[in-house]
């Protein structure tokens, strides 16, 4: 804001001073022009009264020339005067002549130059105000939230605005910091039911594993002598092994349930959107990369689902060509079948082997070959979800060094 301010001041004084200059330029102009005009003038209006007389002279058409008084013997005041005057003897008369050396026309362009540079002042002071009530004094109320956002501060206060520049950003400032404060609360949510979990079937295993181990130490004590009491030990160790067992599956089971809070809105959108929606984003920054990035044709249809999802959808599965091709090609192709329209995303140089193919949707799964790429593997894992959500299917296959991602998605 501070920089602003230094703007404007400096703006205010580069206006003052083209002002000053123009006006001084204009007069200096005005002054060196009309310096011999208007004597000019004064000869042509005494030749005038020498053919006419002093009664048939005409003023309104002079320039310069704004007056003229003839000499009499009881005026006193002839050669006085505010005005400039020049004195001409014509037929025996002497006759005062007063002028304005600039001229009338000179002094009328000087008022309407400085009108327009007053207008054009004013106009630019008003929008840079304008600029600054409505788009920097919001801004800068503004800056201060996603920084709070970012320490963790969810409950940061966030006024309201009508404000057409910034009306719909501050709803999505404020949706976000709405749903980041939810998935706090569901995170804390499932920590808790995750750790009441872990607890309770901790204590539960307790119970089968301390009967194996006292039936162990009996058998290696040697209390069971009979074949027959032996063998009903080892059915309770099995038994007891058996319900430990089951444990470790619902541990297993609770750790691979959604862990993620994906929702979706059904609706209806434009297959041209979603494709215009790629080509913006992933055209430009292909192009950077020296990319080949291609789109193949296709017949523009309405598509069942979330727009925003679908978009994420297809983001994260370009991102992951982007990621882990080799950089030379990445194409998206279109295909109707069923009632379903596939958009196919193919980039080349995969190096994926075939038997970790069916584990690339799985959470948490990283392949071979991403050592060198940073990453969660949640991402072709949530984009599984989204299309279950949204009723339709992503799988994918790898042709002749080309890995194939295909989402199917619903006509409407």
């Amino acid at each position: 804001m501070k920089s602003f301010h230094r703007i404007f001041a400096g703006i205010i004084v580069f206006m003052t001073l083209f002002f000053i200059i123009a006006n001084l330029l204009l007069l200096h102009s005005g002054n060196r022009e009309s310096s011999r005009p208007y004597r000019v003038e004064i000869n042509r209006i005494a030749v005038e009264i020498a053919e006419k007389g002093f009664e048939n002279v005409d003023l309104s058409g002079c320039e310069y020339v704004i007056g003229i008084e003839k000499f009499s013997s009881g005026n006193s005041g002839f050669y006085s005067g505010n005005n400039d005057y020049a004195v001409r003897e014509v037929r025996g008369e002497i006759y005062r002549f007063d002028y304005e050396a600039g001229g009338r026309k000179d002094t009328r362009i000087i008022f309407i130059v400085n009108c327009m540079l007053g207008v054009m002042a004013a106009l630019l002071i008003s929008v840079m105000l304008f600029i600054q009530e409505k788009i920097l004094n919001p801004f800068d109320k503004l800056s201060e939230v996603p920084y709070q956002l970012a320490k963790g501060n969810l409950t940061v206060p966030l006024k309201e605005s009508k404000s057409r520049f910034f009306g719909r950003f501050m709803w999505g400032i404020e949706l976000l910091r709405e749903n980041m404060e939810q998935q706090k609360q569901r995170e804390l949510e499932l920590q808790r039911e995750r750790k009441t979990l872990l607890l309770s079937l901790s204590h539960d295993i307790k119970t089968p594993l301390s009967a194996i181990k006292l039936y162990a130490e009996a058998l290696l004590k040697g209390l069971y002598s009979d074949r027959e009491k032996q063998r009903k030990v080892m059915e309770q160790i099995k038994v007891k092994a058996d319900e430990i067992e089951d444990y470790i599956s619902q541990i297993i089971c609770a750790s691979r349930e959604d862990f993620l809070s994906l929702t979706v809105r059904s609706g209806e959108f434009y297959l041209s959107e979603l494709v215009k929606a790629m080509e913006e984003y992933y055209g430009e920054k292909l192009a950077l990369t020296k990319t080949d990035f291609s789109v193949g044709d296709y017949a523009d249809c309405l598509l069942s689902g979330d727009f925003d999802r679908s978009v994420e959808v297809l983001q994260n599965v370009m991102e992951n060509a982007v990621k882990y091709g080799d950089g030379r090609s990445v194409s998206i192709c279109f295909s109707e079948e069923e009632g379903c329209i596939r958009v196919l995303i193919k980039n080349s140089g995969c190096t994926l082997p075939d038997l970790e193919l069916p584990h690339i949707f799985d959470s948490f799964w990283r392949g071979s070959n991403a050592d060198h790429a940073r990453g969660s593997g949640l991402g072709l894992y949530i984009c599984r979800q989204l299309m279950h959500k949204m009723n339709g299917e992503i799988f994918a296959e790898i042709r002749d060094g080309f890995m194939h991602i295909t989402a199917a998605f619903v006509k409407a």
